[in-house]
């Protein structure tokens, strides 16, 4: 029986070749995308999921409560280490301390022997690795990192340093200072960890790195210095959440017992968490899971409508299996097994389309897609899922359309379109489909105005042709020689040492006390440390006073305008005034027009700017854009002169800018894909609906021409319904895209306004595809030789 019913299911199939092909290829493009976008999510849900202890794993982080709350997934280092002392709740404790970008050199090896490691290195206590399972290949587990001046580094970093050599008991250099011994050799890390590090140095050389963050500071942290525990088995997180409160009152005095808050996070939020420097929201994910699930709903709806326009002109033939005895069940099968053939079908071509798209989502989304991830089990699951459930979706209601007709009325011919379901039932599937089509363009069009706006809105300073060099650390004294190699090149106009370009990621936040007030301000001000050259290079403007003398000490300070505002005095007024930040007592000088000092996430927080050398870590030069090519070729000379050890870098500062909207713009990306692709299958279906109706008004069609009916107007017949159902589905989309983009730019503290153009646009943008997909068929139709028209009924 069920190899009669494929059969059976095979000839009506090739017998409407057309209506196969458009359903095939609507589905197999709503599979596709939606085993595409269940595997990036599954990606990025399964980071760090490997460990065993997973639910047990912890971080402590910080919640600064100030006039706002700051977040941070650092602590002070006195926090972790007290706190695992004197209570008994952890079963392991580690403290971690991560530095990117470093330079790692072989110091007794010839050749080339500098590398430069964008996620850097990470200062580890030696639980990390009995908490974390980053699996040893070679070396004592028990005493991972225990000793001083010792290192572990991944199996890719030692092939990459030493080849096919033994690279136990060889030496490496972090930044030209500090020598470390390779004792063990870690498997290489997951993609899926946001632990990227592949070079681990003993936590006990950490007060040669970085003396401040070494020391027992408990009112002073650095994101990159971290804590994570494991709990004890029974003990709840938020038990442990209960007593910090406790904690904090016994080791802080004053104001700082309600400031400084600390609490735990799961492992599991880590990846998500973007208060914590989480890297896909979860909003993101559950975007990619809705426009999954209206993929498919769209292409299901495509296949219903379809099969339900097909059951007329299949009346004869279920008369005729009635009449000899089919029963209603078996007719429901037959049709059902057609449903599951063309899902086949088009989970087959899906897995083509999936192949030949891997190498273009991989650079969309940023993971690093291979064909091996068809072969996982979660996405075979997945599939086989979707397909019993894409087959129970689009198969149910046209099966028992068609198992039940009466026997008698389709052999007779007598079957109207209020048997299978009527013409409202297709307008309603068209218009859902058409709704969300123009939900998803809404979305689409804010995503691009916003990232639009991102670009082109004055940042309050000068970033194009502004060359950023990373300097060595401490190497303060060479500052000046550097100086010297690059005023004498041509294409050089300006130079600065800073901390920080105006607009960063990475900010220094310090405790501000005004001129003869005794307390310090409910807030934190952020600290730039730069030289006397930082206004004029980044095209700062001073509104009061004047710029700051050149020192290697703080002895002056300039303030930005929110700082005067939240001072709640007047710029004059400010000038002449001391202000303590960070325990460093200087001069206002002059208020600087604000500028924004992070990305448009984020408001324009309080700001000073001060000489303090040994701050200093990147060199900006502003350079002629003629003979470009030739001016940074001169640089990288002059910084080897001067830094012969160290590795040339150089990055633009509008790509360093670039990067604040890393995320936004993949996530821009992919949605515009999703988006192009659930308009595809949306016009499939219009077609498919536009040829229904034009099936159905044949005879009134040639009855039109006859009398006299224009083309044009004949057109219009076809076009005033589909007009209608756009303003229907506008009418649904507009208000819910609004509410869901509204809410996506709130984590913009400067956003655009969703005005009336957008939605404009998107109607007009549907229209434009509706009138393409609608307008060949109808012209079609229009076309056809009223003789014919009259003849077919």
């Amino acid at each position: 029986m069920l190899k009669n019913y494929f059969k059976i299911a095979l000839r009506n199939l090739k017998r409407s070749k057309a209506n196969t092909a458009i359903n095939v290829l609507g589905l197999s493009m709503g599979i596709a995308c939606a085993i595409l976008i269940f595997t990036l999510i599954k990606f990025h849900l399964s980071f760090d999921s490997f460990h065993p202890d997973k639910d047990r794993i912890y971080r402590i982080v910080t919640e600064d409560h100030l006039e706002q709350i700051t977040y941070s997934p650092g602590i002070p280092s006195a926090v972790g280490n007290t706190f695992r002392r004197e209570y008994p709740f952890f079963e392991k404790t580690a403290m971690v301390y991560v530095r990117k970008k470093r330079q790692i050199s072989l110091p007794y090896r010839t050749g080339d022997n500098k590398f430069q490691e964008e996620e850097g290195v990470a200062f580890a206590e030696p639980d990390f690795f009995k908490i974390f399972n980053f699996p040893l290949i070679t070396g004592d587990r028990n005493n991972i990192l225990s000793e001083p001046n010792t290192a572990i580094v991944t199996n890719r970093i030692a092939r990459k340093y030493f080849g096919n050599e033994n690279p136990i008991g060889k030496t490496i250099r972090l930044d030209n200072k500090l020598d470390f011994q390779i004792t063990g050799i870690l498997q290489d890390i997951p993609k899926n960890t946001d632990r990227r590090q592949e070079i681990y140095l003993s936590y006990k050389n950490l007060k040669d790195h970085n003396p401040w963050v070494a020391q027992e500071n408990w009112l002073g942290y650095a994101h990159e210095q971290q804590c994570f525990v494991v709990l004890k088995q029974g003990v709840l997180a938020s038990t442990v959440n209960k007593a910090f409160p406790e904690f904090t009152n016994r080791h802080y005095q004053g104001d700082y017992q309600k400031e400084w808050q600390f609490r735990l996070q799961p492992l599991s939020d880590i990846h998500s968490d973007i208060n914590f420097d989480g890297v896909m929201p979860k909003k993101d994910i559950w975007a990619l899971s809705l426009i999954a699930i209206f993929i498919i709903i769209t292409a299901s709806f495509n296949f219903i409508n379809m099969a339900t326009a097909q059951a007329l002109s299949r009346s004869k033939e279920i008369g005729i299996r009635k009449a000899l005895g089919s029963l209603r069940y078996q007719v429901f099968w037959q049709f059902v097994a057609e449903t599951a053939l063309v899902v086949f079908s088009s989970t087959c071509l899906a897995f083509i389309l999936i192949i030949l798209s891997l190498p273009f989502v991989s650079n969309l989304s940023g993971i690093p897609f291979n064909i091996s991830f068809l072969y996982d089990r979660s996405v075979l699951l997945f599939l086989a899922a979707l397909t019993i459930l894409i087959t129970f979706i689009s198969g149910t209601y046209p099966g028992l359309i068609l198992a039940g007709f009466q026997p008698v009325l389709a052999l007779k011919g007598k079957l109207s379109l209020k048997h299978v379901g009527g013409i409202k039932l297709r307008k309603g599937l068209v218009t859902m489909q058409l709704a969300i089509s123009q939900l998803l363009i809404i979305g689409t069009l804010v995503i691009i105005r916003q990232m639009e706006f991102t670009r082109k809105t004055d940042l309050g300073f000068t970033k194009d042709a502004v060359v950023m060099l990373p300097l060595p650390a401490k190497e303060q004294t060479k500052l000046s020689a550097l100086r010297s190699e690059l005023t004498a090149l041509p294409g050089v106009k300006t130079i600065s040492f800073c901390n920080q370009v105006p607009a960063s990621e990475q900010n220094n936040n310090f405790e501000i006390v005004y001129a003869g007030r005794t307390q310090k301000e409910n807030y934190d001000v952020i600290f730039k440390a730069a030289d006397d050259q930082y206004l004029s290079l980044f095209g700062l403007k001073l509104v009061a006073g004047r710029n700051i003398y050149p020192s290697d000490t703080i002895r002056e300070y300039l303030v930005n305008e929110t700082l005067i505002k939240r001072l709640g005095i007047s710029k004059e007024d400010a000038i002449g005034k001391n202000i303590t930040v960070n325990d460093q007592k200087g001069t206002i000088t002059g208020v600087v027009k604000d500028f924004h000092n992070q990305s448009l996430h984020a408001a324009i927080d309080p700001l000073c700017i001060t000489t303090a050398v040994n701050y200093y870590s990147t060199c900006a030069i502003k350079v002629n854009t003629q003979n470009l090519k030739t001016t940074l070729a001169e640089i990288q000379k002059s910084w080897t002169t001067v830094f012969p050890k160290n590795i040339y870098q150089h990055e633009f500062i509008d790509q360093r800018i670039a990067h604040f909207y890393e995320q936004d713009n993949k996530t821009l990306q992919l949605i515009q894909l999703f988006t192009t692709i659930t308009i595809i299958i949306s016009c499939l279906g219009l077609y498919g609906l536009v040829a229904f109706v034009a099936s159905q008004k044949t005879k009134e069609v040639g009855i039109r021409k006859v009398l006299g009916a224009s083309i044009q107007s004949i057109i219009w017949i076809f076009g005033k319904e589909f007009t209608q159902l756009l303003l229907i589905a506008f009418i649904f989309a507009a208000p819910l895209a609004w509410l869901i983009m509204n809410n996506w730019l709130q984590n913009f503290a400067y956003r655009i306004e969703i005005g009336a153009q957008i939605f404009i646009y998107a109607i007009l943008s549907s229209f434009c595809v509706a009138i393409i997909t609608v307008g060949y068929r109808a012209v079609k139709a229009a076309l056809v030789n009223p003789v014919k028209s009259l003849k077919s009924e």
